[in-house]
């Protein structure tokens, strides 16, 4: 069952970062990591070819208001996002009685293999579940994407099913793996 998402007032603190809605003045730091090639592409977009590109794209991230930036704290800006999405498991009879809502993120190339995703991910679950009173929440990864795959298991993420998502904005088919998380376990 899908339920509407606000985000306008977060702020979760973390270690190492600060997770909060995206602002304005984030757009230099956006494009920053949104223009690496390799970056979006993971996540089913191509990574940005303009600055105006950017702008366009962080208006619907604050017209949504379902998409955290995340700020960090030692570097003083902006590496990445964590969206809370609609679910797949809104549609598939097993799942669709519950409150549910899907998880996703990019990070900054710079920033890979330090764990960042993983603290986030389980700062925005803990969000998810405390303040929004979800009942599940839902990800997915490319199969070829074995970062990702990576983050999930390590937030408790348990497979549910392979799937097919075509991104309109590549033009190409990706076979990926759904996997759920329930409150208080599966």
């Amino acid at each position: 069952m899908d339920i509407p998402i606000d985000i306008t007032n977060a702020y979760i603190e973390t270690k190492r970062l600060i997770l909060r809605p995206w602002q304005e003045s984030d757009l230099d730091d956006f494009y920053a990591y949104a223009h690496v090639p390799g970056v979006g592409e993971m996540a089913g977009w191509p990574h940005h070819k303009s600055l105006d590109e950017s702008r366009r794209i962080l208006q619907m991230f604050l017209a949504d208001k379902c998409v955290f930036a995340l700020f960090h704290r030692q570097d003083n800006k902006v590496i990445g996002s964590l969206g809370i999405h609609d679910s797949w498991s809104n549609k598939d009879e097993r799942f669709k009685h519950l409150k549910s809502k899907k998880i996703g993120f990019v990070l900054s190339k710079d920033y890979w293999g330090q764990g960042l995703v993983p603290e986030a991910a389980k700062a925005v679950i803990d969000y998810c579940f405390t303040n929004l009173g979800l009942e599940a929440i839902t990800c997915e990864h490319f199969k070829i994407n074995n970062q990702s795959r990576r983050v999930i298991e390590k937030c408790g993420f348990k497979y549910v099913e392979d799937g097919t998502y075509y991104s309109n904005p590549l033009q190409q088919h990706f076979d990926e793996m759904r996997y759920i998380l329930m409150r208080g376990g599966m």
